[in-house]
């Protein structure tokens, strides 16, 4: 499981949407991430890097997986994984059942 942010979901909106506002302002788009991470106070440009990744990617101006799918894959894998168990608990109870019938009864 990841840690939880330190960062609310608005800052990190605000911030996303200043780098994408003010990128011609600056000579390169990671300029522009260092700086506006420096006035928000973020402590890493690379982490507002990922934030403007990620919106890109989520709102489809860049090829990946989006947050909304990568949710649901997650919840497949952790409902596969719970079907998986539940399936060997019901292949022991048979094994088990079955060696009670094929026992001799006196």
């Amino acid at each position: 499981m990841s840690r939880p942010s330190s960062y609310s979901p608005e800052i990190r909106e605000r911030a996303v949407r200043m780098v994408a506002e003010s990128k011609a302002d600056y000579g390169s788009e990671f300029e522009a991430i260092k700086s506006i991470a420096l006035k928000l106070g973020i402590g890493s440009a690379e982490t507002l890097r990922k934030w403007v990744r990620r919106a890109e990617i989520d709102a489809g101006q860049r090829p990946g997986v989006t947050t909304s799918e990568s949710e649901a894959l997650k919840a497949l894998k952790r409902e596969n994984a719970e079907l998986r168990r539940a399936n060997e608990i019901l292949k022991s109870a048979a094994t088990f059942f079955a060696a009670e019938l094929d026992r001799p009864h006196q």
